[in-house]
């Protein structure tokens, strides 16, 4: 069998899952288009009528869409200092031989497999809790007084849960390419005088810059539609302190049962994640030429 007719076969194959896939994403995103031009309120069954881009202009003017960018854009930013620099940190401890290094590595990326509603009521009944929580009790025991976390600071809440949850994930890929740099780099850096920042600094960290460049990429992605865990805890308030894009479709339609607006905002919310994604993969495609 020739080259071609292998291809052609192999295509053939693979095209009703291809066109499986195309269905399934572009059927919910065809009635999601066509329904923000809609004024579509579930209140009103059979009141259907044409807006164009009425929607649009709604959504965009609406004060709380710039509050919701920002916060998204905050829980972004904030996620990925603290899980970069965490992750790093943890790969360099779990990268040194210890006893029990493997039930330890267990402990870290377990984390990673708790439901993200799971974790949120686990941290806000559990940790934050301003009366019966762990930091409640801590705080005390130094004598100071309790801090409301979700009331007081619920970005700085909402940051610290989301990045307890990807942390594991951002270890593990930076272990990886920490196991992967040349033992004898190291021991060469070594042997002419090079203390341990100045290996850190020359060695390490320029051999984990694609690793870090993929965990922002794989995050970043998923890191702006974060929602289970502002609806668990703080519901997007006090008033909008917390709200981000998702979360803002989200009271538009289920709470404001407006699904025309919700569905012009979620076209929104999709623009803007495949503009941050395309400017995230040229970025990676950069970093992985260099």
């Amino acid at each position: 069998m020739s080259t071609y007719h292998s291809r052609a076969a192999g295509r053939l194959m693979v095209a009703p899952s291809v066109v499986l896939l195309f269905l399934w994403m572009i059927v919910p995103l065809g009635l999601t288009i066509y329904f923000s031009f809609l004024h579509y309120n579930l209140l009103m069954p059979g009141t259907e009528t044409w807006t164009g881009f009425l929607n649009y202009s709604y959504f965009l003017t609406d004060p709380a869409f710039f509050t919701a960018i920002v916060n998204t854009l905050l829980i972004v930013v904030g996620v990925l200092i603290i899980t970069i620099v965490g992750g790093i940190l943890l790969a360099l401890l779990l990268d040194q031989p210890m006893f029990g290094q493997g039930i330890l590595r267990i402990l870290v990326i377990s984390p990673f497999f708790v439901m993200p509603t799971v974790a949120a009521l686990v941290w806000k009944n559990m940790f934050m809790n301003p009366v019966s929580g762990l930091l409640a009790f801590l705080q005390k025991s130094m004598g100071f007084q309790p801090h409301d976390w979700l009331a007081s600071t619920p970005l700085l809440a909402i940051i610290i849960i989301v990045a307890w949850q990807w942390l594991p994930f951002a270890t593990l890929i930076l272990l990886t390419a920490l196991q992967s740099l040349d033992e004898e780099q190291r021991e060469a850096a070594e042997m002419d005088g090079a203390g341990p920042v100045y290996r850190f600094i020359y060695i390490v960290m320029p051999h984990l810059g694609r690793a870090v460049t993929v965990v922002i990429l794989i995050q970043t992605i998923f890191l702006l539609s974060v929602f289970a865990e502002i609806l668990v805890t703080t519901n997007g308030g006090p008033g909008t302190d917390s709200t981000n894009l998702a979360y803002l479709v989200y009271a538009q339609a289920l709470l404001q049962y407006d699904v025309g607006g919700a569905s012009a905002g979620g076209i929104v919310a999709v623009i803007l994640a495949n503009i941050v994604a395309i400017f995230l993969m040229r970025m990676i495609g950069k970093t992985l030429e260099a």
